[in-house]
């Protein structure tokens, strides 16, 4: 089960979204099935199932980001979080061998077509909670466990009446 926590900046991304799938696209969809479907046989015309298609797909998805954001709760950057590992957090994690990576901690809704980002589900977030600079995890991997140690913690401190970033 996925932990149901997202980024300020994940929450207003998936809004954005939605609002642009509800306001713009889906009206656009819905003039074209129209104007096809004006023009007689379904079942042969090409513009007609392509656009119902899409049509279908966009209120799954419009379906799917307005539950989401419905359920999801928004954590915001906390003074308290300083010098730890915690939601949010971008964190520079070196191993053994000296290969670094460095990522942002998020909710599992905001990793898609970032590979800076990974999930608070992680087996490498879960191992990195909490942790201050210096500390090491032992992080459990397909191949067995691997030893990391945190070399940076930073967040991008925003708040909801702020969106300036520090």
């Amino acid at each position: 089960m996925k932990t149901l926590l997202i980024t300020r900046e994940g929450y207003n991304k998936l809004k954005q979204e939605l609002d642009f799938l509800w306001r713009d696209e889906r009206p656009e969809v819905t003039k074209k099935v129209t104007w096809a479907a004006s023009l007689g046989d379904r079942s042969e015309n090409a513009d007609y199932q392509y656009n119902k298609k899409r049509l279908r797909e966009i209120d799954r998805r419009v379906r799917y980001l307005t539950k989401c954001l419905e359920q999801l709760k928004i954590v915001d950057y906390s003074p308290q979080q300083e010098g730890r590992v915690f939601f949010g957090a971008w964190v520079t994690v070196e191993n053994e061998a000296g290969e670094t990576k460095r990522f942002r901690i998020v909710g599992y809704d905001e990793i898609f077509g970032r590979k800076d980002y990974i999930s608070i589900d992680s087996p490498m977030a879960r191992a990195l909670l909490k942790k201050a600079e210096g500390d090491s995890a032992s992080v459990h991997t397909p191949t067995g466990i691997v030893e990391w140690w945190v070399n940076q913690i930073d967040y991008i401190k925003t708040t909801e009446t702020d969106h300036s970033v520090t």
